[in-house]
């Protein structure tokens, strides 16, 4: 296998592992909606069993060890389905992290990056085991949901053709790169603040829109929305925050999407004025179209009563548009010509 041959086959792998790992983030989304977060309360294994099925063949020794927490089926079923992906995924960046160290004397053959991932899905796996033996602690749960969509970014990233450029759009407009990594920043942001309205079930504080509790600044308590450590042995389930402190993280939440929607639609709309580059303007449509998308969903899903299909979706299209982002991030950021011009060394003639 030639050395052209052998990136376009780990830029395939990337490609399986980016969409592996949005499954992975919508069935986590999926899980912990619905109220399945713990439905297997030990791990690896699920009630001291490695399957759903055999815990459930064994039901009363099962809620004999577990008092605290009877074995229900079909949330141990969606818990474990969700972990043998997670695994599977594990597996894939391993064999994506061997092929990398294989083609590593090749200039344009990226080798930390993958390495990097190996490890980023070693801590998703901790931080998995740690979301259930901690109860579901929001700090954990929220940099797990961190954790894997940087690892969906990252897979991304390394999926994309690092030869596309649009060098005219970075020489007449040399702040649009910069503009692209501060959308990135601030999207990662507003994802980190949509975890954190999730994991303290404060997603329904403010079921009306576009007011709050029929106010447009509604009474909160902000000083206790964002305590990040409250101490160990807390069953979160359910959520253990007042309403006031709720109405806050739902509400700061909502204001972070006005910014995160202006910072991605300056993005976007600028890419399309200032570039004429064909897969930068196509990325650009992209991140406006998922923008408008989520922008639809979000409101729809509060007004709704938060539906699973609707709130997963929002999940889902958070990740999407953080794909859009890094899509265009990478276009403004092109491997130098003098890194790619040995990988290509054989297809010129001679």
């Amino acid at each position: 296998m030639n050395t052209s041959t052998s990136l376009q086959w780990f830029r395939r792998l990337a490609a399986l592992g980016a969409l592996w790992a949005l499954l992975v983030v919508i069935l986590g989304a999926w899980v912990r909606l619905s109220a399945a977060g713990l439905g297997c309360p030990d791990w690896p294994g699920c009630y001291g069993h490695l399957s759903a099925e055999s815990a459930a063949q064994n039901v009363a020794g099962v809620n004999t060890a577990f008092p605290e927490r009877p074995f229900e089926y079909q949330k141990a079923v969606k818990e474990m389905l969700h972990r043998y992906v997670a695994s599977g995924l594990l597996l894939l960046i391993v064999v994506l992290a061997g092929l990398a160290l294989r083609n590593r004397h090749d200039p344009a053959q990226p080798v930390k990056l993958p390495l990097f991932l190996v490890g980023l899905v070693v801590l998703q796996a901790l931080l998995g085991m740690w979301t259930v033996t901690l109860l579901l602690k929001p700090l954990i749960v929220v940099l797990h949901l961190l954790g894997g969509l940087a690892t969906f970014g990252l897979l991304g990233w390394l999926a994309m053709d690092p030869a596309a450029a649009a060098p005219a759009t970075v020489k007449d407009a040399p702040w649009l790169p910069r503009l692209a990594v501060i959308a990135m920043l601030v999207l990662s942001a507003q994802i980190t603040l949509g975890g954190w309205t999730s994991s303290n079930y404060a997603a329904l504080a403010c079921p009306d829109f576009p007011t709050c509790q029929n106010q447009l600044w509604p009474d909160m308590d902000v000083g206790e929305a964002f305590v990040l450590w409250r101490g160990l042995g807390i069953d979160y389930e359910g959520g253990v925050l007042d309403n006031p402190a709720r109405i806050a993280i739902h509400f700061v939440h909502r204001l972070g999407a006005v910014v995160a929607a202006v910072m991605l639609g300056w993005l976007a709309l600028s890419v399309l004025r200032r570039s004429r580059d064909p897969a930068l303007r196509t990325s650009a449509v992209l991140l406006a179209a998922a923008l408008v998308l989520q922008l639809i969903v979000g409101p729809l899903m509060v007004m709704r009563g938060l539906p699973l299909l609707l709130a997963t979706a929002h999940n889902g299209m958070a990740a999407v548009l953080l794909l859009c982002v890094v899509r265009v991030a990478r276009l403004l950021h092109p491997t130098p010509t003098s890194i790619l011009a040995p990988a290509n060394a054989s297809l010129l003639p001679t």
